[in-house]
């Protein structure tokens, strides 16, 4: 009898491709357990960047989502180490608020206007969604009001059109640099 690496959901059900999860986790066990430099060519961002297709009878989907946070973390606890010991603390936190800064210029911009809008009347994320959280990551910066990585990480809005909608892959890409600071201060 074979051991599943997560548990696996009924016959008639989705969850993710074994095989893919599988050969996903293998190589990133192997990225991690790499001696030398924290730069391999797996690390947190490509965690947190991984999907995979959905079968009958696969993974079930939280469990491996969980596996992925707790992989992308420990990725992140590998690099800040690395750079602690090279550059020390205070750099560190230097490099996590210059990292910051590159996100102000869209955080003071007008609700409504923060990201490219879909084209035409295409689909996107509601931009009142977006803002809202975006008005929590703003306060987290001003007056260091609680946020988490998994807050953002997490957050979902509900979809919009045309004008009233941001670009999904642009709000994504935002946010994932977002988690980033947000998992170094964490674990800081």
């Amino acid at each position: 009898m074979t051991t599943s690496l997560f548990p696996k959901v009924g016959a008639l059900k989705l969850g993710y491709h074994p095989h893919q999860v599988e050969d996903f986790f293998d190589k990133a066990r192997a990225a991690y357990e790499q001696s030398g430099t924290p730069e391999t060519a797996l690390g947190p961002l490509e965690v947190r960047r991984t999907a995979f297709d959905l079968k009958h009878g696969g993974y079930q989907t939280a469990a491996v989502d969980s596996a992925l946070d707790r992989l992308e973390l420990a990725f992140v606890g590998r690099q800040r180490d690395a750079f602690v010991r090279q550059h020390g603390k205070d750099a560190w936190m230097q490099e996590l608020a210059s990292r910051a800064q590159t996100l102000y210029p869209r955080l003071r911009r007008p609700a409504g206007e923060r990201f490219a809008h879909p084209s035409g009347m295409g689909r996107g994320y509601r931009a009142s969604d977006v803002d809202e959280l975006l008005a929590r990551v703003t306060s987290f910066f001003d007056r260091g009001a609680p946020l988490t990585a998994d807050e953002v990480r997490s957050a979902t809005f509900k979809s919009g059109r045309g004008s009233r909608a941001y670009d999904e892959p642009t709000v994504d890409a935002f946010l994932a640099r977002m988690v980033d600071i947000l998992l170094g201060v964490d674990e800081g």
